[in-house]
């Protein structure tokens, strides 16, 4: 007994070392399990109905990194897609999938747990925050920095035909289908322009991708206002007043061309010159692209030709001061050919390459008399005084109907005729003080008041132009030196700085 103790005490052993091993493999594997499912915070409560002996491939689906449940079959989730889509989508949205969103995604894992099935409940939950993607097609653009802009269509041909359509705010049709062929477009006979080329200036190219439903654009409308805008939705309106033009409608709102108020608006407008119905509620919010389409085009536009300065000719027959227009100015034109480049409707350079005169410009010719008849004035005026300043303008109170003018350096300096003529007076009265009055001899007379003392120069005296006929004084009624000085035509009275002096 005592030789067979210390095997029974081994076998004892044995047994207790197993037992306990196992139990310590059994009960760790289940602490480890549970551990990993308690870390989560599930969205939907979901029971564990029982621990296996060997784990098995299950299907977790989260929501925004949180876990939404354990999918218990998954053909029948698939099967509840493709009902959904059949019963709300496939009308709409024809030959493509319904799936979960792009917030949400499935992941498998092993796992020793069976997990209560809640498929259904996982379903509608995903189904009331509406979040299912569907597989379509998505148009991105891009430029050297990357993609900056994705567009998602139902179908490419609704792109395709959206895109034609913008690209013909830019060229015309037949013009476009003349590029899209690499052939050119036919030569401007007169005036007009022709494009030459067309390009945009971004990467477009087009994937399968899943988003959501709301996101697609189905209509080629739609993807149109989209390659108008963008996402830009805010829009400015401006209703037609009476006499609007097109252009004038442009030159209004942010200095839009006619061009380009036609562009936004061409269901309703198709011509720059068009009559504009008042009442009528345009657009004026120019188009914000997301696209950049560049049209080069050659185009001939007529332009004014002027003619050199007007040639004047001395005339020795013609009284000096009298002008005769011999041949009158004529504006020539010619047709101008230039390069130009337009990016997104608005010119934004232009070379001239080639220009033809059509109409040779005239040049005006003038007489000018230069004979001189003594004791007749020119018909133009001087300043009666030097350095001249007015202290009191026409009317500058009640009843003065002349203009008082000082020497701003020489307070009783000389005083001048303002132009041929003959002393008509020489006098005095009480209110002007010494007085002259020249006659002109052509129906102008020029009056000057308050001379220092009398003009010594006798009536019937003819004077020249410039030539001096007294001093600045201050007789009558005066504050201070000056002259009074007005002419008078035909026996009006005219002010000097209307057309006379210049006196500003």
């Amino acid at each position: 007994m005592k030789k067979n103790l210390p095997v029974l005490i081994s076998l004892i052993l044995s047994i207790f070392i197993g037992v306990f091993f196992y139990n310590f493999n059994l009960d760790g594997r289940s602490n480890i399990i549970d551990a990993q499912v308690n870390e989560e915070s599930q969205i939907l409560p979901q029971k564990i109905l029982k621990i296996n002996e060997e784990a098995k491939t299950i299907s977790k689906i989260y929501v925004s990194g949180k876990l939404l449940g354990v999918v218990s079959d998954d053909s029948y989730f698939d099967g509840l897609l493709d009902k959904e889509y059949n019963e709300k989508y496939v009308e709409k949205f024809p030959n493509t999938r319904l799936d979960i969103g792009q917030d949400v995604y499935k992941t498998t894992e092993l796992s020793y747990h069976t997990y209560e099935n809640i498929d259904d409940n996982i379903f509608n939950y995903i189904k009331d925050k509406n979040l299912f993607t569907l597989e379509t097609t998505a148009i991105e653009f891009s430029n050297r920095d990357g993609v900056y802009a994705v567009i998602y269509v139902s179908d490419l041909g609704i792109f395709d035909e959206a895109l034609d359509k913008y690209l013909q705010f830019f060229v015309e049709e037949a013009s476009l289908r003349l590029l899209q062929n690499k052939q050119s477009t036919p030569i401007i006979s007169g005036y007009g322009s022709r494009a030459t080329g067309l390009e945009i200036l971004e990467n477009i190219s087009n994937k399968k991708a899943y988003t959501a439903p709301d996101n697609i654009k189905t209509t080629v409308d739609e993807v149109l206002e989209w390659l108008k805008y963008g996402d830009n939705t805010e829009r400015i309106y401006y209703t037609v007043k009476q006499y609007d033009t097109v252009e004038g409608v442009g030159s209004k709102n942010f200095g839009l061309s006619a061009e380009q108020i036609m562009n936004i608006n061409s269901e309703i407008i198709n011509s720059t010159e068009q009559v504009l119905e008042v009442g009528t509620v345009l657009n004026v919010s120019y188009f914000t692209s997301p696209i950049d389409v560049v049209v080069k085009k050659e185009s001939v536009k007529q332009e004014p030709v002027y003619p050199e300065p007007a040639l004047l000719v001395e005339d020795p027959t013609l009284k000096e001061g009298l002008t005769e227009t011999v041949q009158y100015e004529e504006v020539g034109s010619k047709n101008v050919l230039y390069d130009e480049k337009w990016i997104n409707g608005v010119l934004v350079s232009g070379t001239e390459i080639s220009s033809v005169v059509t109409l040779q410009p005239v040049q005006e010719i003038i007489k000018v008399g230069t004979l001189v008849i003594p004791g007749v004035g020119t018909g133009t005026f001087r300043w009666p005084v030097d350095n001249p300043v007015i202290s009191c303008g026409w009317g500058c109170y009640f009843g003065h109907r002349a203009i008082d003018i000082q020497n701003a350096y020489d307070r009783y300096g000389p005083l001048y005729a303002a132009d041929r003529g003959i002393i008509k007076e020489n006098s005095y009265t009480g209110i002007n003080g010494n007085y002259v009055i020249i006659d002109h001899g052509n129906g102008y007379e020029t009056y000057y008041g308050h001379l220092n003392v009398p003009s010594p120069l006798p009536i019937g005296y003819r004077v020249d132009k410039g030539e001096q006929i007294g001093q600045i004084g201050k007789t009558g009624w005066a504050t201070g030196p000056h002259v009074h000085f007005f002419i008078m035509y035909y026996g009006e009275r005219k002010n000097p700085c209307e057309g006379y002096l210049d006196c500003y």
